[in-house]
């Protein structure tokens, strides 16, 4: 044994939700910025802490977790993670005592402090306490003699004067005072937190963390507590201790990019110390596994998140299940194994193991010892190894024709072979390293796998009829020089003269940075709201992503059909969306009834883009409950003649709605809309908006149209649309076409299979419905026009309907 010196201190919390992780990180990032070399580390198996860890450090995120690699591994693996460190702060898990059920805390975070003699800050959420927080962390830190608790964090705290009367309750110093600060929170997914590497702004938040711990903890007295932590007498872990270089220095193709972000880094470097080249790639973007790949490791993530985008890459698909069917030594955790299923949620995957999956309502959580049933790839028969499962997919029956990987409390998981060992658990090879060991030989003893032929390149630009993701295909994509526009629901009228000579005052004004206030006072004076209820935003569309990373919504509903985008914003934050269907038998209309009791968000078009239904607003407040925000999406609402049934004007709490300039004054280049609710809602929706993201001529925008002038010219060009939308229903159902009964700029109208296809032949551009959840390719969107155009329109589809017609009869009276 060593004595290794290493600052060092515990974040723990007296249970979940405290706060531990945006503490920690906040820490690890604000201690690096100034200067020093941190390490970060997490207690348990969670892969997603440490990815935020891994960001704020730039280093890797380490794992501590008595329970898969054993006791006498923690204290040597934390100081293999924190070579080099100037000091190391781990992150515990869930309450300080909370450890593996019916072992007495083992594995808990005061474990790991225990094991490592390493001195504990408590992280307390004190927004509902005041003295009893005192009481709380006196318990905690007098339960167990072993866990030195030696200063306190008070998170989320509010008044000076409660902030004090906690403080006069505790015996620990208060090392901090985080108050509370919505706009730094990370969204949930069904696993927890969406992971670091799945999001685009993670050094944006990491660094934002940093800068709000390093202004309310004293950073100083924290690094007093770190260097009070004694001496370890341990050897830190060194991976080419636990294996034996394989010969030939196989490739091992690791699994990589937003959809497998779960890694232990002791495995790549035990494979490393094994003689292997381990060389990542993504299976959302790569074509081909990397060349002479001779063995492939699928670690966990959320590809039911990335279905979509993984069954897109068809040569990388077909790549993996010729060469893993071939016998390619491969290794697939949780959701790898979903990667070679036959499908996942109805997506088609590799097809290797012959069974799917889908979503569950149930989470399977359990920190088991398993038994492997047979001999195989990585175990032998009879052998154990402790690992943990955490997942809400489920397979829709056994794999046949499979021995089973793992005996788990009595039950059979997974498939094993020579050559595969693939299931739900996850396993930290430092405590187990004849795993990659015998990974590593049977890579060595592999025939690499030949590259694919080569293939025409795909084409860089996707065909209208084609849509990449149909949430994201807008009406834009339908048209094209030679057609006649009826897929854009843009005014087609020119813009007042009054509009035009706001744009170019904004232009003139652009010298300065934009600033909203006037614009919001202005939109608010039209709705009868004050101006903190009011947010100018670039465009609905920027309201959607705000709102969709505005909290850590814990059930998204969104109603379709409608309008896709807050669908797909909602997904981009790590969101799961439960879709409720309005159905055509009721005429695509709201039914309150079908939108489950424990949804907290629910969004909603009105009217409906694409069926231009109006909901009645008193059906829209039957959805309010405590703590569920409303959504309402009134883009459109101002083609409504009187904007009836508008709740822009309501004030009741849960309350959002959302506005859009562009379509009725033809400004979609300019990217201006707005967001009305409470003052609570709409402060943390701005703290989330990236400045200037406005511009100025889309301020001045803006203020013109919601103006006297702009009020009057909006309720004539509502009643133009209406006589417009009359022409055009009129024609369509004269000539059979079944038509929802719309009250917006645009009818949803079933023209059949083909139909559109065909208008877009003879030059007329109607909106595809099939992207919209709950509707086919019989149906189109055509946005009204006046009835010249519409007449244009009609005379093609005679031509078209005339078409289909004679070739049915053509048919009918063919000889036999």
């Amino acid at each position: 044994m060593t004595q290794s010196h290493l600052p060092r201190l515990v974040v723990a919390a007296p249970s979940t939700g405290q706060g531990k992780t945006t503490v920690a990180t906040g820490l690890m990032a604000a201690l690096r910025a100034r200067g020093l070399e941190v390490s970060g580390h997490k207690v348990g198996p969670d892969y997603i802490d440490p990815g935020y860890h891994a960001v704020a450090t730039g280093r890797p995120g380490r794992n501590l977790d008595p329970h898969q690699v054993g006791e006498e591994r923690i204290a040597p693996l934390l100081l293999h993670g924190a070579r080099g460190a100037d000091v190391a702060v781990v992150e515990g898990v869930m309450g300080l005592h909370d450890g593996r059920l019916g072992t007495d805390g083992f594995a808990s975070t005061a474990h790991v402090a225990a094991l490592t003699r390493t001195p504990v800050v408590l992280v307390v959420d004190v927004s509902r306490m005041s003295r009893s927080v005192g009481a709380l962390v006196a318990g905690m830190a007098a339960y167990d003699p072993a866990v030195e608790v030696v200063g306190v964090v008070l998170n989320r705290a509010g008044s000076a004067r409660n902030v004090e009367e906690v403080r006069r309750s505790l015996r620990l110093p208060v090392l901090g005072v985080v108050p509370r600060e919505e706009s730094l929170a990370t969204p949930s997914r069904h696993l927890g937190l969406v992971p670091a590497g799945e999001r685009d702004e993670a050094a944006d938040l990491v660094a934002r963390l940093g800068e709000h711990v390093a202004k309310h903890v004293d950073l100083d007295a924290v690094l007093d507590v770190a260097r009070s932590a004694p001496a370890l007498e341990a050897v830190p872990w060194d991976p080419t201790r636990e294996v034996t270089p394989a010969a030939g220095g196989p490739v091992v193709a690791v699994a990589g990019g937003r959809a497998f972000t779960f890694a232990y880094a002791e495995t790549e470097e035990l494979l490393a110390a094994a003689g292997c080249r381990v060389v990542r790639f993504d299976p959302l973007t790569d074509r081909s596994l990397p060349d002479g790949t001779q063995a492939l490791l699928l670690g966990g993530g959320f590809p039911e998140e990335h279905a979509r985008e993984l069954a897109r890459n068809t040569a990388l698909l077909a790549q993996v299940r010729d060469a893993v069917r071939s016998g390619l030594p491969t290794v697939a955790e949780c959701a790898g194994m979903l990667y070679l299923l036959d499908s996942l949620d109805d997506t088609p995957m590799a097809g290797v193991i012959g069974t799917s999956a889908a979503m569950s309502e149930r989470l399977v959580l359990r920190y088991p010892v398993a038994r492997a049933v047979g001999d195989s790839l990585l175990a032998r028969a009879g052998e154990e190894v402790r690992g943990h499962e955490f997942h809400r997919t489920a397979l829709t029956r056994a794999a046949r024709g499979w021995t089973p990987a793992w005996e788990v409390d009595r039950e059979l998981i997974g498939v094993a072979s020579p050559t595969l060992h693939a299931s739900y658990l996850h396993v930290h090879w430092a405590g187990h390293p004849h795993l990659a060991q015998r990974f590593a030989e049977a890579a060595a003893a592999a025939v690499p796998v030949a590259a694919p032929p080569l293939a025409a390149p795909e084409p860089t630009v996707v065909e209208p009829h084609e849509p990449a993701d149909p949430l994201l295909h807008h009406g834009d994509r339908e048209v094209g020089p030679g057609l006649l526009d009826l897929a854009v629901n843009v005014h087609p009228e020119p813009r007042p003269a009054w509009l035009e000579r706001a744009l170019a005052e904004g232009v003139r004004a652009s010298t300065s940075y934009p600033d909203p206030t006037a614009a919001r006072t202005a939109i608010a004076e039209l709705h009868r709201r004050r101006p903190d209820e009011v947010l100018v935003t670039a465009g609905a569309a920027e309201a959607f992503e705000l709102v969709a990373r505005w909290k850590q919504w814990r059930h998204v509903v969104v109603v379709h059909p409608q309008f896709t985008e807050p669908h797909a914003a909602l997904e981009r934050a790590g969101h799961r969306v439960t879709v409720v269907h309005c159905r055509a038998e009721d005429g695509y209309r709201l039914d309150p009834a079908a939108v489950p009791e424990d949804a907290d968000l629910v969004v909603l078009g009105n009217p409906t883009n694409p069926t231009g239904v109006l909901h009645p607003a008193a059906e829209i407040l039957r959805l309010r409950r405590p703590k569920r925000v409303v959504l309402i999406d009134e883009a459109f609402i101002d083609t409504v003649e009187g904007e009836r049934e508008s709740l822009a004007k309501d004030r009741r709490r849960g309350l959002l709605v959302v506005r859009s300039l562009t379509k009725h004054w033809s400004l979609p280049g300019i990217r201006v809309g707005y967001v009305v609710g409470n003052e609570r809602s709409i402060a943390g929706l701005a703290a989330r908006q990236v400045p200037w993201s406005v511009s100025t001529p889309a301020i001045h925008a803006a203020i013109a149209c919601t103006g006297p002038a702009a009020v009057a010219e909006a309720a004539r060009r509502a009643a133009r649309i209406a006589g417009w939308r009359s022409v055009l229903l009129t024609g369509l159902v004269e000539r059979g076409v079944e038509v929802v009964d719309s009250q917006a700029s645009f009818v949803l109208a079933r023209l059949g299979s083909g139909t559109r296809e065909a208008l877009r032949e003879r030059g007329i551009a109607v909106r595809r419905a099939d992207t919209f959840p709950g509707l086919d390719g019989t149906w189109a969107r055509i946005a009204v026009r006046p009835p010249e155009t519409t007449g244009l329109l009609l005379a093609e589809l005679d031509g078209v309907l005339d078409g289909v017609l004679g070739g049915v009869l053509d048919r009918e009276h063919a000889p036999a």
